[in-house]
């Protein structure tokens, strides 16, 4: 027996990690706005670079599945920037906590996906398996850059991943 996946837990799924890889994208560039010629910024430059891909990819679905995406894509670019760009403004420490606390809210997210795609999806869950291995590297990245070295770091990832669940439950819909 096939086990298939809803339409409208597909269209949630694609909806929201349409919408996250893109404040992903916005993150970084808020943190190379702020980082831009340290020695911080060929690793910035990379991780965004794969989210790039991610967001590409996902747009392809988007436009293929014919799936709405979310409303929020300008709250998102605007909130997306300023978080990159506050906590590098802070030091490179915290904005590899930003990338840590996210990357971390992230591989949760994708983990329940991976789970709950049914075999139909095979090609959607092999995408999401991959992109999910990037963030975790990108969280061993952040925190081989200090992350945890950056003073309120519990309370400042704390924020951090209420804010993405928030986003990310919000997204899904709207």
């Amino acid at each position: 027996m096939t086990e298939r996946t809803p339409r409208r837990y597909l269209e949630r799924v694609i909806r929201v990690d349409h919408a996250g890889e893109y404040g992903a994208k916005r993150i970084y560039q808020g943190q190379l706005a702020v980082l831009r010629g340290t020695k911080h910024e060929p690793t910035i430059r990379h991780m965004q670079e794969q989210e790039q891909v991610h967001l590409d990819t996902f747009a392809r679905h988007i436009a293929k599945r014919r799936v709405r995406p979310t409303a929020l894509l300008p709250f998102w670019h605007v909130a997306g920037f300023v978080l990159g760009a506050a906590t590098a403004a802070m030091g490179s420490r915290a904005a590899m906590a930003c990338t840590v606390a996210v990357e971390e809210a992230i591989d949760e997210h994708y983990q329940a996906q991976e789970a709950n795609l049914g075999e139909d999806e095979a090609e959607l869950k092999a995408e999401i398996a991959r992109f999910r291995a990037e963030e975790l590297e990108h969280r061993d990245i952040g925190i081989a850059n200090e992350a945890e070295l950056t003073p309120g770091y519990r309370a400042l990832s704390a924020a951090i991943k209420v804010g993405c669940k928030v986003a990310i439950k919000i997204s899904e819909r709207v």
